[in-house]
């Protein structure tokens, strides 16, 4: 039987000694893509959704750049080191608020 996605992520997490803050974020990040794509597996989803997708936080939920950076660091972690796939640079990503 298949790992469930999110035992997969804290595993990877863990096995790379990250804070537990880290863990929670990426773990929030996470949860927040597969919403925003409605249940959809990341496996199904490629560099474009992730690209609109940080774009509506830019956009929409006017997050600022750190905390957009944060969730494509979630993301990037998410396709490199669990799902063991390079998601292609998304290109065109309308970046978040700086102060």
């Amino acid at each position: 039987m298949a790992e469930r996605l999110l035992t997969q992520l804290r595993r990877a997490i863990r096995a790379r000694h990250y804070s537990p803050r880290t863990e929670q974020a990426y773990v929030r990040w996470v949860k927040r893509f597969v919403r925003a794509h409605r249940g959809q597996h990341p496996t199904e989803l490629g560099g474009e959704d992730v690209g609109r997708f940080l774009s509506t936080l830019a956009e929409h939920d006017r997050v600022s750049a750190a905390t957009q950076n944060q969730a494509a660091s979630a993301l990037l972690f998410l396709y490199r080191a669990v799902l063991g796939r390079d998601v292609k640079r998304w290109k065109h990503v309308v970046r978040g608020r700086t102060f």
